[in-house]
């Protein structure tokens, strides 16, 4: 039976690696699949990872219907033996149902991959949908660090290196980018008392030197 499975991460576990991973190892035994993503950091249809993997795919746009879509292109003909979704935290609460409807009604595995919550620390609706529907959910196994050395836990965003838990939930932006808004992941002690990496670098100039001579 085809099954929904979701892969799920900080950034920096390697959540885009693996989608681009498992759509090789399927095309590489002659299954056909389409990629679908949305908002990536590279652009409008594109999945890219950060070790420099980069792929076309389709972007989710908030009115696409998938399960639709994919009827469509199955009754043109097309052959499709799998689904990759790329940042399914920004997908629908709808969408994510339609994605249990492919694997279902239409025999289709369905490989979902994205974060679960925000820099809030508050679930994705799309996250939160998956995990309430898919067959499997994975925590994905690369651990993300923290700067000082700890497994990162949660995601935050930045204005000019300092973290922020007001705004919009969903704002594109990039990790270890010098702009506005940026990402970075933290421990959980450390988002909580809100530290990041530039942050705890000015704290560690600003001590002044033991008197050893």
């Amino acid at each position: 039976m085809a099954e929904l499975i979701y892969y799920c991460g900080t950034m920096d576990s390697g959540k885009s690696t693996l989608a681009l991973q498992t759509a090789h190892n399927h095309d590489s035994r002659g299954r056909a699949g389409i990629l679908f993503t949305n908002r990536d950091r590279a652009g409008s249809g594109k999945i890219s990872s950060r070790l420099g993997l980069t792929s076309e795919a389709l972007e989710v746009t908030e009115e696409m219907d998938l399960h639709k879509f994919i009827v469509d292109q199955l009754s043109g003909g097309k052959r499709i033996d799998y689904v990759i979704c790329d940042e399914a935290q920004f997908y629908t609460p709808e969408q994510i149902e339609q994605l249990a409807r492919i694997a279902d009604g239409l025999g289709i595995d369905v490989y979902a991959f994205g974060i679960l919550t925000d820099f809030r620390t508050r679930l994705f609706p799309g996250s939160a949908r998956l995990v309430e529907l898919a067959d499997r959910v994975h925590t994905l196994q690369v651990e993300a660090l923290c700067w000082c050395g700890q497994r990162a836990t949660h995601n935050a965003r930045t204005v000019g290196g300092v973290m922020v838990t007001e705004g919009e939930q969903v704002v594109v932006g990039d990790t270890n980018v010098e702009n506005e808004v940026a990402y970075e992941v933290l421990c959980r002690r450390h988002h909580m008392r809100k530290v990041t990496a530039r942050i705890s670098g000015a704290a560690h100039q600003s001590i002044d030197p033991l008197p050893f001579n």
